[in-house]
């Protein structure tokens, strides 16, 4: 990818994510949120396995289960995935879960890409001998609240709660996972999902390895001030100041080290992008001591959108790691 094409890609998805001015919630609600991620509650140490029911018309393919951690819309009290098994014996077979990029505590109800472009990814990992799942994250797809205007500001109290609800879920589905008998569990995610599978392999041992593809490590108080409408970028900057306050708080993957070797770590880095930008993910590297990274030509979305072109190496960098956690657990 031509980096001033791949930047040029990311800065358009800039003014078409920020064309309006955001409405945000005030200092208190601010200050509870940043309270809530530093304390205990945020991810608790126990985590119980997901109560997992299959769609009877799709038997082994759609599936969902109650969020362990509930909020304030029904729509988003039911967690629903996609379950792609091995063909035969799947339980004695590892796992991947797969989870997509997007914006916490701010989904959105439609996306082609997680529609398409992970079933296409899981369907490979069968054919690679791994059982995959994916994870509608809170506030995306069909866990998108029907409420007008619902999902219209910023709420820093609902982004942290959702976090924490979608951390709690992936590790209720990884004890689910285990409980049927795979023998290992990895995450690969992409953006906001390679940014959850870090901060919940900072809380769990049980995972055998990670794929982090652009994890915003932080936030990015950059993206504001490529905005070119004047009072809206302004607004856009009032917000950032406001994130970097969550830089304080395990919002921050620098806060936290990993539970699991930095052996079974993969950080992928587009070195063109604008919306998480390399450098974060470079401080990330050297403070998890360096585990593999892997520097693409890329911006954002232009990785993104090219993210088949990933499945056969990182398959390939995960199957020793996924073999021995089978070894491990035999």
């Amino acid at each position: 990818m031509i980096a001033p094409l791949a930047k040029f890609i990311d800065w358009l998805s800039i003014q078409k994510n920020c064309r309006r001015a955001p409405t945000c919630y005030g200092q208190t609600l601010r200050l509870e949120a940043i309270q809530f991620l530093k304390g205990p509650d945020f991810i608790p140490g126990e985590s119980q396995p997901a109560r997992v029911e299959f769609n009877r018309d799709k038997p082994g393919l759609n599936f969902r289960f109650p969020t362990p951690r509930p909020s304030s819309f029904a729509e988003n009290n039911v967690v629903h995935g996609r379950f792609y098994r091995c063909a035969g014996r799947w339980q004695e077979r590892p796992a991947i879960i797969l989870l997509h990029g997007g914006s916490v505590g701010r989904g959105r109800s439609t996306s082609l890409g997680y529609r398409f472009g992970w079933s296409l990814i899981a369907r490979r990992c069968n054919r690679a001998g791994f059982n995959a799942a994916t994870l509608e994250a809170p506030y995306h797809f069909q866990r998108h609240p029907r409420q007008p205007g619902a999902m219209g500001q910023v709420d820093y109290m609902r982004m942290a709660e959702a976090a924490a609800q979608e951390v709690a879920e992936i590790r209720a589905l990884t004890g689910w996972l285990l409980g049927e008998g795979c023998p290992a569990v990895a995450l690969w995610g992409l953006s906001m999902g390679a940014w959850l599978a870090g901060m919940t392999v900072c809380r769990d041992a049980r995972f055998a390895a990670a794929v982090m593809t652009l994890p915003p490590v932080r936030s990015n108080p950059s993206y504001a001030d490529r905005v070119i409408w004047r009072s809206v970028r302004e607004a856009w900057q009032e917000v950032c100041a406001a994130d970097e306050a969550l830089d304080e708080t395990p919002f921050n993957l620098t806060r936290a080290r990993p539970a699991i070797p930095k052996e079974n770590i993969l950080l992928v880095e587009g070195t063109q992008d604008l919306v998480t930008p390399a450098e974060p993910i470079e401080e990330l590297w050297q403070l998890w001591e360096q585990p593999d990274i892997w520097r693409l030509p890329h911006g954002h979305n232009s990785l993104s959108l090219c993210l088949t072109g990933l499945i056969s190496p990182v398959l390939r960098w995960l199957e020793p790691r996924l073999e021995a956690g089978r070894k491990n657990n035999a």
